[in-house]
């Protein structure tokens, strides 16, 4: 081969290589990790920086041994005071009128007996008609009754003082049938407020027609309520001393009323009482569920129910702080306390720490 011809393949196989400029290399390394972030453990736990514990929130609460109130959990609703809370219903079937401020609005304060609304009485035509011609016929009685009254007392030195004394009580029988029937023709009935309270429920629009016994409006103290559960294990409610419920995540008390002595549904229901503005914030008819707490205790450990979590095994964890920034598990065991709070009878031991705020955010690192 001539020396020629060689030139243009060994430029050909020098175009091929290429080399990457400095700040330009691609290798296969992967990037590195930050070791300083949040990231689960090998063994299950969290490590956990302190800046991201302040970021999230977490707070830490130890834990100690003691006897804790065994309670158990009920359904129930909120009801009225029998006391301090009534209902306004129509005695006669007629048309809604406005009262002295018009109908009242929800949430309204009214006083003890304030006119609420008139109801004028419905009648058909035909007893409206009755009813003019009877008091039409009494009148005339009443003037025929008057002028023989005026005679008698004209001959009152010749007649007995007890035919006097007979035609002046027919008249007064007579003005009395006239005020009865005419009061049954305009008199209006008034619905008046049975206690001092808000308006929790209004039925009323005007002209409305409304029967006899219809609940029209219904007043209420917000600062006198209670709180209705149905206890359906009647053994249980022998040792009740008090209960519970939890709002949100403020733990409302509840004084201990009484049992009923006959079953509704085959429940027995059980009565509560919430101590001062307790339960202000509360309506009736809104479900809850109360925690009735007995006599017998149990022995456990208090901690917030906001601490429980699941783990991927769907077991009830606590999550404890083993050191500055590392955080384990521990599978519990527990019973209702009072709503708020929890007894934990396995998985812990005394001066834990346990995180009791962020917990699910702690549970979600991986």
């Amino acid at each position: 081969m001539k020396p020629f011809t060689l030139i243009p393949v060994l430029c050909l196989a020098l175009a091929t290589i290429a080399y990457a400029g400095d700040g330009h290399d691609h290798g296969d390394a992967p990037a590195a990790a930050n070791s300083s972030g949040p990231k689960r453990l090998p063994d299950g736990g969290v490590f956990l920086p302190k800046p991201a514990q302040r970021q999230i929130g977490v707070r830490t609460l130890p834990v100690i041994d003691a006897a804790l109130p065994r309670s158990f959990e009920l359904s129930g609703k909120v009801v009225m005071d029998p006391n301090a809370g009534g209902k306004v219903q129509a005695l006669i079937a007629g048309r809604l009128e406005p009262g002295p401020r018009g109908f009242p609005s929800l949430g309204q304060r009214v006083k003890k007996g304030e006119v609420l609304a008139w109801v004028v009485p419905s009648t058909d035509t035909l007893g409206r008609s009755s009813q003019a011609a009877q008091v039409a016929e009494l009148r005339a009685a009443k003037g025929l009754a008057e002028k023989r009254l005026s005679r008698l007392k004209e001959l009152a030195d010749t007649i007995p003082r007890k035919e006097i004394e007979a035609a002046e009580s027919e008249i007064d029988s007579l003005n009395g049938r006239i005020a009865a029937l005419g009061a049954g023709l305009s008199n209006r009935d008034a619905l008046a407020a049975p206690v001092s309270g808000v308006v929790a429920m209004s039925n009323a629009v005007a002209g409305q027609v409304v029967e006899a016994r219809e609940a029209v409006f219904e007043v209420v103290d917000p600062h006198r309520l209670r709180v209705e559960a149905l206890a359906y294990d009647t053994a249980q409610t022998l040792d009740v001393v008090s209960g519970s419920l939890a709002v949100g995540d403020v733990r409302v008390p509840l004084a201990f009323v009484g049992a009923a002595r006959s079953l509704r549904e085959q429940a027995l229901p059980l009565m509560f009482r919430g101590e001062g503005n307790a339960l202000a914030n509360l309506a009736v008819g809104q479900p809850v569920k109360v925690y009735a707490l007995t006599k017998s205790t149990v022995q456990g450990y208090r901690v917030p129910a906001a601490a429980l979590v699941k783990n991927p095994a769907n077991q009830t964890i606590v999550w404890v702080k083993a050191a500055p920034e590392r955080f384990e598990p521990r599978t519990v065991m527990v019973e209702p306390l009072d709503g708020a709070n929890v007894a934990v009878t396995a998985g812990l031991k005394a001066g834990d720490r346990v995180v009791v705020r962020a917990a699910t955010l702690l549970n979600q690192v991986r």
